[in-house]
């Protein structure tokens, strides 16, 4: 059958990502280049971006670390200008050629609120924190299908890691569509496993067009 629903992945997909990590080189005390170079490590050694924190301020606790952040007057938000330029323009048409559009993805329960703020045209938004539970576990894409609302052939999910996105949505049924875009983007498009993405593509306008009519295997 046709793909009928798209979601999204949110940071380095539809989020820019590079102002809330510059707060957090700030907040950790070390420049930039220095975090982003020890984020970049981290992700080459299949490790969680937990680590940096580790580094820089083992003293710190990571389930508390975003409160006390907070504390100092931080608080967790998108910006327009957050968002990738392509980003709106792509869910727009995808809604007004009829497809389900969801946005879901591994992040705090606040970034439901945040998205929502940006009034984006979408029908749903959710969150790993809000469902309790992450990808790439199996439970988190079975929770898209259900919002979704109908067979998981029927769906794309869209997202810039080989490992939480592509592999886990190929695995539910759905048809997965690797976005080379941000630090993980760019590194994942060197692993093997890529060629399980049905789709590979490096913007995200387009998108609609080349789902329309496209099967969850890939064929049009």
């Amino acid at each position: 059958m046709p793909i009928r629903a798209v979601c999204f992945d949110v940071g380095e997909t539809l989020i820019d990502e590079t102002r809330e990590w510059n707060g957090w080189a700030n907040f950790l005390g070390v420049p930039p280049l220095t975090l982003f170079t020890a984020l970049g490590v981290t992700m080459w050694r299949g490790e969680s971006h937990r680590r940096v924190f580790e580094i820089f301020r083992p003293d710190l606790d990571f389930a508390t670390v975003r409160q006390q952040r907070a504390a100092t007057g931080w608080r967790y938000g998108f910006e327009p200008t957050d968002l990738y330029p392509d980003a709106r323009p792509c869910l727009t048409e995808l809604r007004d050629r009829g497809f389900k559009v969801l946005i879901a993805g591994n992040q705090p329960k606040e970034a439901e609120a945040a998205l929502h703020d940006l009034n984006l045209p979408v029908d749903f938004i959710a969150s790993s924190a809000g469902w309790g539970v992450s990808k790439p576990d199996p439970k988190f894409f079975e929770l898209v299908i259900q919002a979704a609302g109908m067979p998981a052939a029927d769906i794309a999910y869209v997202g810039d890691r080989v490992d939480n996105d592509v592999i886990p949505a190929r695995a539910a049924g759905m048809m997965a569509v690797f976005l080379r875009r941000g630090p993980w983007g760019w590194m994942h498009e060197q692993r093997p496993e890529i060629e399980q993405a049905h789709l590979r593509v490096h913007t995200l306008h387009g998108l609609a067009g080349l789902l329309s009519g496209v099967d969850a295997d890939g064929t049009v």
